[in-house]
């Protein structure tokens, strides 16, 4: 297996997904309680990246696995066959991975406690249920509130409760701020699923997924994509008034003609080689400037 092909197989420009709100929680825990435990935050970094390349993996393994008798996406779409991979090397690839972070984890769960275990329970449980299992989750319409809000939400709460313990109490008054402050990362990252839906609209119905795009129509998908954008920055505006996140933060505003003109041409064109990547830059860039805008926030406090 060349590089190339691994990179493709691990699905490496989806990486922003889980770093960016890595950073955003590093920064928040930074912001609100000027705490920072390198180690803790070396060592989840390291977990979360293997075990989001496991996932990827197991993704590509799965669609691989359940394409039976659509010869046509084997070879054609899927990664595996596109580049004649071993289906059984990838699996134990994908495990081995898996296996490595969660050793990290276990560790990280004896210096940092067992809410971390629950949190980290929960992330591997839809890690692997999301293309595997019986009723996978990307082939229901739940992929898109499972990965945002796993993604978006529980990789920032891990991010900041891992440098903050043991001087903070986990409880509603800890959590709700961060959801809210992660709201647009949640929205952001939730509309790239759907975006992928809507282009492989087809695909989905011929492999016999039902993803929420097969029930809401491709027209209305679109108008949601719309939505889940103009509700994450939303949720940032109201952060920001409630004191959860700088001022600073309406740097990211900026960007919205960005967003809109990739949207835009979205809405006209929804083809996966030709458009879907407007989608990623959509979150690439949304993601990016709130972890630029929230380091100046920490920089003119």
């Amino acid at each position: 297996m060349t590089l190339s092909v691994f990179l493709e197989l691990v699905e490496i420009k989806a990486k922003t997904a889980s770093i960016f709100p890595f950073l955003l929680g590093t920064f928040y825990a930074l912001y609100h309680f000027q705490q920072l435990n390198l180690l803790n935050s070396c060592l989840f970094f390291i977990a979360m990246l293997l075990f989001n390349m496991s996932v990827d993996i197991n993704d590509n393994y799965w669609d691989y696995k359940n394409a039976t008798g659509q010869e046509k996406f084997r070879q054609q779409t899927n990664v595996i066959g596109v580049n004649h991979l071993d289906i059984n090397k990838v699996g134990w690839l994908g495990l081995s991975m898996a296996v490595v972070a969660a050793l990290i984890g276990i560790y990280l769960v004896s210096r940092v406690g067992w809410i971390l275990l629950f949190l980290g329970i929960f992330c591997f449980a839809v890690g692997f249920l999301y293309a595997g299992g019986p009723f996978p989750l990307d082939s229901l319409p739940l992929g898109e509130f499972f990965s945002g809000f796993t993604m978006g939400f529980v990789i920032f709460l891990i991010a900041v409760y891992i440098n903050v313990v043991p001087t903070v109490i986990f409880n509603w008054q800890f959590v709700t701020p961060i959801f809210i402050a992660s709201g647009l990362s949640q929205c952001a990252i939730g509309s790239l699923l759907l975006a992928n839906n809507i282009c492989d609209y087809q695909e989905d119905i011929d492999l016999g997924r039902h993803t929420i795009v097969r029930f809401l129509g491709v027209s209305n998908s679109l108008w949601f994509y719309a939505a889940l954008l103009i509700l994450g920055y939303g949720l940032l505006l109201i952060s920001m008034f409630l004191h959860i996140l700088p001022w600073a933060m309406l740097l990211t505003f900026l960007v919205i003609p960005l967003i809109y003109q990739n949207t835009k041409k979205f809405f006209q064109v929804h083809i996966k080689k030709q458009t879907f990547p407007l989608a990623v830059k959509n979150l690439f860039i949304i993601t990016l400037t709130q972890v630029i805008s929230l380091a100046i926030g920490l920089i003119f406090r």
